[in-house]
């Protein structure tokens, strides 16, 4: 059971420190799909809220934006601490009505989702120039899905991004986060290369009270797993994803795909095919591990 509130708020767009937009907008605060992993947890100290994260959401509700002209050439990024199309948004409609206030703005925007409602807002997206939509995507297997989020199902994922795709608006194939020895890159990327402009690799990060809660699934589900996630996340080892970075690279090599590390200018200057594979790390790696090397799966 999700616990539901409005919230006023007097403003819906912050400045971002992040590489890939000038404002960070998020309608909600919380987010309905409770993802173990999720790295937005931090937000519930700000929040006021008894219940767990994942278990409540706010809706917000501003006052309507004044002089959009404003954000002309701005990007925005939708998404970056609550999925901005999570269920609520079928009813509530809080990131539609942003979108229709900066409608003609002239502003881009960018929006990270699990979800294919945004199929619903297909073409308001698509009149923002430069417009891009991710969808996280981590697992083709629905089971591993099941048991880290409550979002919609793989396959309706990605016939979302197919519809975006074909619609001429760019797209993106976010592998977050992986799992080590879990997450099939190679099959992710087989099923999603045709129908985005980028792939982009995000690295499994424990910290904070999911550290825990993701250690003890890999005991009960992986066990077998549990030893190499202990060396990772508990010892510091980074060779495992050095070793993986240069499969990656290898992999890229054999589909003709290029592949750069840790460019966040590219998340800004991709336009079309071909397609571009980058691996983001949240910390820099050295790829000179000399370890065991492990196959892309």
């Amino acid at each position: 059971m999700v616990v539901v509130r409005d919230r006023a708020v007097n403003g819906i767009l912050t400045k971002s420190n992040l590489p890939v937009a000038d404002y960070s907008v998020n309608p909600y605060l919380g987010c309905a799909h409770n993802c173990r992993y999720c790295y937005a947890s931090f937000m519930k100290r700000f929040s006021h809220h008894a219940e767990p994260w994942g278990e409540f959401v706010d809706v917000k509700y501003w006052p309507p934006i004044s002089n959009p002209a404003r954000y002309a050439g701005k990007e925005l990024f939708l998404g970056s601490v609550t999925d901005p199309y999570q269920p609520l948004e079928a009813t509530c409609g809080r990131t539609r009505a942003l979108l229709e206030q900066l409608q003609g703005s002239g502003c881009r925007i960018s929006i990270a989702t699990k979800s294919d409602l945004v199929l619903r807002d297909l073409e308001l997206i698509r009149s923002f120039p430069q417009a891009r939509v991710a969808w996280s995507i981590n697992t083709l297997d629905e089971q591993f899905r099941q048991d880290m989020d409550n979002a919609v199902s793989i396959e309706r994922r990605l016939a979302a991004m197919q519809a975006f795709h074909e619609a001429g608006v760019r797209t993106t194939c976010f592998i977050s986060p992986i799992f080590p020895e879990i997450t099939d890159l190679a099959a992710i990327i087989a099923a999603a290369k045709d129908y985005c402009q980028l792939i982009w690799l995000e690295n499994l990060n424990l910290r904070g009270g999911y550290k825990k809660t993701i250690l003890d699934y890999i005991a009960g589900r992986y066990p077998q797993l549990l030893p190499l996630y202990r060396e990772i996340y508990c010892y510091g080892d980074r060779s495992y994803w050095s070793d993986l970075d240069q499969d990656i690279g290898a992999l890229c090599r054999r589909l003709g795909l290029p592949y750069l590390r840790n460019d966040d200018s590219l998340i800004r200057a991709f336009d079309a095919p071909p397609l571009v594979v980058n691996y983001f790390f949240h910390e820099q790696i050295v790829a000179s591990a000399s370890r065991r090397r492990r196959p892309v799966r």
